[in-house]
């Protein structure tokens, strides 16, 4: 069961006791990320969370790694478009020593001159391991087609030009005005004394500001947009899709479904008609990104230089014909049990439990509980998936990317 406090601060505190383990994940989360930035700090998420690991007064980087291996815990933090999260995952006898390093870092990175200049050159080397992945290229290239000039639009690594800029007063600033007691929440999964670790928190939350974040403004209109990125590769790679798949509507669940039958799963029918029967791509799939004002469906393929037009061809078959004929039955239920099963092994681990905790009550204000998740999936109708057919299917709307050595018209061929 899920236990939401509220500390003296203000701040909550998310807590799912989990008796049958002995271990506890503990994640800082806050609500911001890329799409807090702008033209001039774009990176600067991400390069805060690389930079909370690089020294506090009273603990160098390397003190703050080995203080984790000597309790034979796991530090890290991951950045994404709406929220940031920096956790700790120990044993239960060692949460007090774990969680007394994570908040350190958390409210006391000392964003040492020397030590930025340093991070920046790690972190410009992230950008390159990711502009050397066609896929992830190719991915990022797609939001900027669908989301244009807005934030979500934009990579959560930031530009090497941009990061250069970066003085430590900037990410100071930035943290002042993001990380405030209503943009900052704790979730604690596993096995732990609920009366203890809020005693904890209490004493440490009593740093985080009161000032109110601006609201994030989302793109409000739409117009499909085409980019082709012409690469000296092996492969082609082309990524195309709709926008409107937001966290929370009533078509949320009856989208996955589809998504699963289309290119979620070995046994869909992108897989099958464009690797297996036709042997075009080894790596062609669907899947949706949502967040809590907008999102996307996408199809992403690799493929021969040659056959990029034809891969294309051969996606709009599998929409044109998933519009006319819609699912079967055996579909329908396999791909809810598919659903259901990805849902509850993404939530057996103490971290997955943290993790799902925080970021729900964090963008939509509840928790939903795993049986209450199952109940939605189960409840899909064949009404909701003929809707959400309707929104999958419709090439009108459809942006995309691609990058290759074949140019090609994006809009002309898929809009064909």
């Amino acid at each position: 069961m899920v236990n939401i406090r509220k500390l003296n601060c203000g701040a909550d505190v998310v807590m799912e006791h989990i008796p049958s383990v002995k271990s506890t994940c503990v994640g800082i989360w806050v609500k911001a990320g890329s799409v807090n930035e702008n033209g001039k700090n774009y990176g600067i998420s991400h390069f805060i969370e690389h930079m909370t690991f690089k020294g506090t007064p009273t603990r160098s980087a390397r003190q703050i790694a080995e203080e984790i291996d000597r309790i034979g815990g796991q530090i890290n933090a991951f950045t994404g478009k709406e929220a940031t999260c920096y956790y700790v995952k120990t044993l239960d006898s060692n949460i007090e020593p774990a969680v007394e390093v994570l908040f350190d870092i958390f409210f006391h990175s000392s964003y040492d001159p020397v030590e930025m200049e340093r991070e920046k050159q790690v972190v410009y080397e992230e950008i390159n391991m990711h502009d050397d992945s066609p896929e992830d290229d190719v991915s990022d290239t797609f939001y900027e087609a669908v989301f244009k000039d807005h934030p979500l639009g934009t990579e959560i690594l930031g530009t090497k030009e941009i990061l250069a800029t970066l003085t430590p007063e900037d990410p100071r600033k930035y943290v002042r005005k993001n990380y405030t007691v209503d943009n900052v929440l704790v979730s604690v999964a596993g096995s732990f004394d609920e009366e203890r670790i809020l005693e904890l928190f209490e004493r440490y939350f009593r740093e985080l500001s009161t000032v109110k974040q601006q609201p994030v403004t989302y793109p409000e209109t739409y117009e499909p947009g085409f980019i082709f990125k012409e690469r000296d590769i092996e492969q082609a790679h082309i990524c195309m899709g709709v926008p409107g798949m937001r966290l929370e509507d009533d078509l949320y669940y009856a989208r996955h479904v589809v998504n699963g039958i289309l290119g979620g799963s070995m046994s869909s029918r992108l897989f099958q008609h464009i690797r297996e029967e036709k042997g075009m791509a080894y790596s062609v799939y669907s899947y949706i990104s949502s967040y809590t004002r907008d999102g996307f469906f996408s199809i992403y393929a690799g493929v021969g230089q040659d056959r990029l037009e034809e891969t294309i061809g051969c996606i709009r078959e599998e929409l044109a014909f998933l519009k006319k004929e819609g699912i079967t039955e055996e579909e329908f239920f396999a791909s809810k049990e598919q659903l259901k099963s990805s849902t509850i092994f993404g939530l057996e681990s103490v971290s997955g439990r943290m993790a799902s905790n925080g970021k729900t009550y964090l963008l939509l204000g509840r928790i939903y509980t795993p049986e209450e998740t199952l109940d939605q999936i189960s409840a899909v109708t064949m009404e909701e998936i003929v809707q959400a057919i309707e929104e999958i299917t419709d090439l009108e709307r459809y942006s995309a990317s691609a990058t290759g050595r074949n140019v090609i018209d994006l809009k002309k061929v898929i809009q064909a």
